[in-house]
Order: structure tokens, then C-alpha cells, then sequence
């Protein structure tokens, strides 16, 4: 299969203007959601650290930058994303290497963003191609600097139907001196949710929260910090929740977070669905498909279910306050339930606005978030 990857921003313009069909953009194809309409251009070739300013959490990188090289130098320096992106390579059976524009796109997050926040608070600058050929930047190098930060939010996340990034710049922070995670099993979801929310509303500073249903009901605390501030408050947080069980330090956590960050429990049958509701709602809507596999994360906020292959879940979920994305199915599913949750009539004609701005042929991943649009000048 061909694919374009071209090595400047130059030749990324030049490629989008001569364009006569749909592109289906990625970074290093690991993610995989979507149906893959068009021919793949790829971000590879743009690659490496444009600025590290250890001193002032600073981080502008070309888009197709490996991420592991990222935290490579990151770490030589004790700093980390604190928003600690997941590795979809194990869930989606894909090989490739991720890259920094995926990330950003997809606004990945794992686990810490209950405590951190989402890749997308951490975002301060973009530069980008849009649909006509042109480089656009937007933002800054410091958070101070909000000039068209709203564009900033929102190239994070959009999943390359906007534009296709060349270059991102976040801000970044001091990795975790220590680290403590508490478990417990046995716990049924609905327990275990109630567990975790009462963790997250202490002042003990959670950054990990997951209940992974699977696995004997293991539910899961991690706590981040200072050597003493980790053990005062692991000790606490054990007084709090004693009601719940004995909670047991596990040894050598971090594999056990790889696990919930990259959803590594599902085996390669079957359809991933990622759920994002309140916590409260968390158990109910898990319970109304019981037939699945069920990982809890971000203290029930965060629900991935492992189905049979070709099961409807929004269908079976029915209206809710959260949203459901078809993550891993078989190209016929993708193309029949759709990828992502359907939005309302206001925001979608908000979408389509805005695709239409930056993107008029449609180019860029067509019916990824949108129903697929006939290409042409002028499409919407």
C-alpha cells in the first residue's frame, strides 16, 4: 500500500494542494479507529525535538517525533507528560511506533488525566496544514500565551479532519519522585465505583482510580509524589477505605498501570468500545451489556467493554450523559454503527462548519466523525 510521507512542511503543503482524493492522515498507524477512507499520508517524516527548555516545562516537537523518543529525553532530565498517553498498539493488534501527533490529534490521556488533566490542557502551540495548503501556527511556547488558544483545544482531538499537524508544543512537568498503589479484590462494580469516588474526593491526591472487573473485581489506588507524602497519605487512604477491604500494597505497580493505560486485558477477539459517563453511571450502563468485558478507569468515568463482534452497543446503552466510540471492529461494523457517537443537531452542523473552514474539498480522514462526504471543490 502506498503511502506519502513526505520530510518538510513544504512538501506537506505541496502534496495536500495536488491532492485529487481523499487522504486518510496518520501519524505512525498504530491507533487504527476510523474506516480508513483515502489514500495514507503519513506525519513520519517530520520528526525531532524543536525546542527542550527543561527549566521552563517546555516542549516543542515536530509531529511525527516517536513518543518513546520523547519520554527518552524527557526522562534524562526527571520530567514526564503528565497526561500519560496510552500505547494502542497491544488493544488493536497494529505494529508501528507512536508518534507525537497521534497523540495530540487523538487527545489521548490515560490514567493521571484524573489528576493532571487530558493532553489537551497540556497544549500550548500548533503549527498545521490545512485543507487549502496553507502552514497555519497558532499559540505559543509559554501557557501565558493564550492568543488563538481556542484553536489550539481544538486541532487536539479532532483527529486529523481539520488539518494535519506538523509541529506541537506542551508544556511539561517534574516526573513522580515515588509511587503507591493500593489493591483490594472482590469488590462487584458498583462497590468498587463507590470505593474510588470516595478516594478521589479526598485530599489524598489520587492519580490512579481503576476497577478491572476481569480480574477477580481488582480495584486499584495509585498515589504519585514525594517519598514521605506518598507513604503518610497510602496509609491514610487505607483508614479511609478499611470499610472496603484490606487494601494490599502491590509491588513493582508499574506494569499493572501499563496494563489499565493500554488496555492490555481484552485478548484479539472481539470489539473495544471506549465509554466515557459520570462515574455514578459507570456500573448501570457496564450492567445493561452483560455479556462484555469490562475495564473501569478514571474512578468509573472511563469504561472499556469487550464485546462480541458486531454488538450495537450504544443501542444497548441507550441515552445517556456520555458519549460511546467504536474503537476496534471489523471494517463492516465501522462503517455500519460509525466510529464515534452521533452529536447533537447543533454541534454537528457546528462540526461540518468548522470542517468546511478548514478543510472545503474534504479531504482530510472523510466519514472518520462525519458522515462520508462526496469529494469535490467545495464540499462540506
Amino acid at each position: 500500500m502506498k503511502v506519502l510521507t513526505p520530510e518538510t512542511e513544504a512538501d506537506l503543503a505541496q502534496a495536500i494542494v495536488q491532492a485529487n482524493s481523499p487522504l486518510r492522515i496518520i501519524g505512525g498507524g498504530t491507533r487504527g479507529i476510523g474506516t480508513g477512507v483515502g489514500e495514507a499520508l503519513s506525519t513520519a517524516g517530520l520528526s525531532g525535538v524543536t525546542l527542550y527548555e527543561p527549566g521552563a516545562l517546555t516542549l516543542v516537537v515536530k509531529a511525527g517525533t516517536p513518543l518513546a523518543e520523547i519520554e527518552a529525553a524527557l526522562a534524562a532530565e526527571g520530567q514526564s507528560l503528565p497526561f500519560e498517553p496510552m500505547d494502542h498498539r497491544a488493544l488493536m493488534g497494529t505494529t508501528g511506533v507512536p508518534t507525537i501527533g497521534g497523540v495530540v490529534a487523538c487527545n489521548v490521556s490515560g490514567p493521571r488525566r484524573i489528576a493532571s488533566g487530558a493532553c489537551r490542557d497540556f497544549m500550548l502551540g500548533v503549527r498545521f496544514v490545512d485543507g487549502s495548503g496553507r502552514v497555519l501556527k497558532n499559540g505559543g511556547r509559554v501557557m501565558k500565551n493564550v492568543t488563538g488558544y481556542d484553536l489550539v483545544r481544538l486541532m487536539t482531538g479532532s483527529f486529523g479532519t481539520l488539518g494535519v499537524l506538523t509541529e506541537v508544543a506542551l508544556k511539561v512537568l517534574p516526573a513522580p519522585r515515588a509511587s503507591a498503589t493500593l489493591a483490594v479484590e472482590g469488590m462487584e462494580p458498583e462497590r468498587a465505583v463507590a470505593a474510588l469516588s470516595r478516594a478521589l474526593g479526598s485530599p489524598f491526591e489520587v492519580s490512579g482510580a481503576a476497577h478491572v472487573a476481569a480480574d477477580a473485581g481488582r480495584t486499584l489506588i495509585r498515589l504519585e509524589g514525594f517519598e514521605a507524602s506518598v507513604a503518610y497519605r497510602a496509609d491514610e487512604m487505607r483508614r479511609l477505605l478499611a470499610e472496603f477491604g484490606a487494601w494490599e500494597t502491590v509491588e513493582d505497580a508499574a506494569e499493572v498501570w501499563r496494563d489499565i493505560r493500554d488496555v492490555t486485558h481484552f485478548g484479539p477477539d472481539g470489539d473495544v468500545w471506549r465509554i466515557s459517563a459520570r462515574p455514578t453511571e459507570g456500573p448501570a450502563l457496564a450492567a445493561r451489556v452483560p455479556e462484555a468485558e469490562v475495564v473501569f478507569d478514571w474512578g468509573g468515568g472511563l469504561i472499556w467493554l469487550c464485546v462480541p463482534e458486531g454488538t450495537d452497543v450504544r443501542a444497548r446503552l441507550g441515552m445517556f450523559g456520555g458519549h460511546a466510540t467504536l474503537v476496534r471492529a471489523a471494517p463492516e461494523t465501522k462503517a455500519r454503527l460509525g466510529a464515534f457517537h452521533p452529536g447533537a443537531a447543533p454541534v454537528a452542523a457546528l462540526e461540518a462548519g468548522l470542517r468546511a473552514k478548514f478543510d472545503p474539498r474534504g479531504l482530510f480522514n472523510p466519514g472518520l466523525m462525519a458522515p462520508v462526504q462526496s469529494y469535490g471543490a467545495g464540499a462540506a
